[in-house]
């Protein structure tokens, strides 16, 4: 089940805590993705809020939505980069994208698997994915005072194993949230000494939300015919010595055989 676009919004513009989470998605993608310079991104979901650091550094942006959670203008102030999606049909031809941002996308999604196979037509070969999601032990996943408080929350193997299913190659993991999903003043104001101790010891079991990036497999098509020629034919009585024919005699017209001369 989607989330609406105007509630999604609302948290990420509209609210300290919303903004807090922003900065650091924006900062675990950048770690991911320091350069994407003459490249093409799109975000799918409401990836909004984490496209703004590539805007101005690559060499286009695209922000698809999907219809069951509705679009938005963006970036606001700018020409329009989003899009109104079919969930499993984007306008995009294949391998058109070379990098690619989900943010509140699979996990609210009911077929993440049709949503991969499109995820995969869309990306070059090669290409890049990252997915945002709640991590399932998390303190963000448990409460639903934010977005992350809905739909399936992945463990990092749960993802892995089902990206592996559809022709992904995980390759690196960041964690962003760790400081806990509370509107108070006190915790806001923390917030970056925590994620600055979450991240120096690597503690992402208590992290709000798990980034995993994925490169889509190209896989080589098997050639026809047999694998493998065979060396040396077998007979049909393999190990069995083969009969010579007999030396033939001459014969005299009696039917006796001529003795040669001494």
């Amino acid at each position: 089940m989607h989330l609406d676009v105007i509630d999604l919004r609302a948290f990420y513009y509209n609210t300290k805590l919303g903004r807090s989470a922003q900065r650091s998605l924006q900062e675990g993608l950048r770690a991911l993705w320091p350069n994407t310079e003459g490249q093409i991104i799109a975000g799918f979901g409401f990836a909004a809020p984490f496209l703004r650091p590539f805007l101005h550094t690559s060499e286009k942006v695209l922000c698809l939505m999907p219809g069951q959670q509705g679009v938005m203008h963006w970036p606001p102030g700018e020409a329009n980069l989003s899009i109104l999606v079919e969930e499993f049909n984007w306008p995009l031809p294949a391998g058109y994208v070379d990098r690619l941002i989900v943010g509140h996308g699979i996990e609210t999604c009911d077929h993440p698997g049709e949503l991969l196979d499109e995820i995969w037509r869309v990306l070059a070969p090669g290409g890049q994915v990252v997915f945002i999601v709640p991590n399932r032990s998390g303190l963000w996943a448990r409460r639903d005072v934010t977005p992350f408080g809905y739909g399936r929350p992945y463990s990092l193997s749960q993802l892995e194993s089902q990206l592996r299913k559809h022709r992904f190659h995980p390759d690196r993991h960041v964690s962003a949230l760790y400081a806990p999903p509370s509107h108070k003043p006190y915790w806001l104001k923390s917030a970056r000494f925590w994620e600055r101790l979450g991240k120096r010891l690597d503690y992402s079991m208590v992290a709000g939300a798990l980034l995993v990036e994925a490169t889509k497999q190209i896989y080589a098509t098997p050639k026809s015919g047999l694998r493998e020629a065979v060396k040396r034919p077998l007979g049909v009585l393999e190990g069995l010595a083969k009969p010579k024919p007999k030396r033939a005699a001459n014969r005299t017209g009696n039917g006796t055989a001529d003795r040669a001369a001494p």
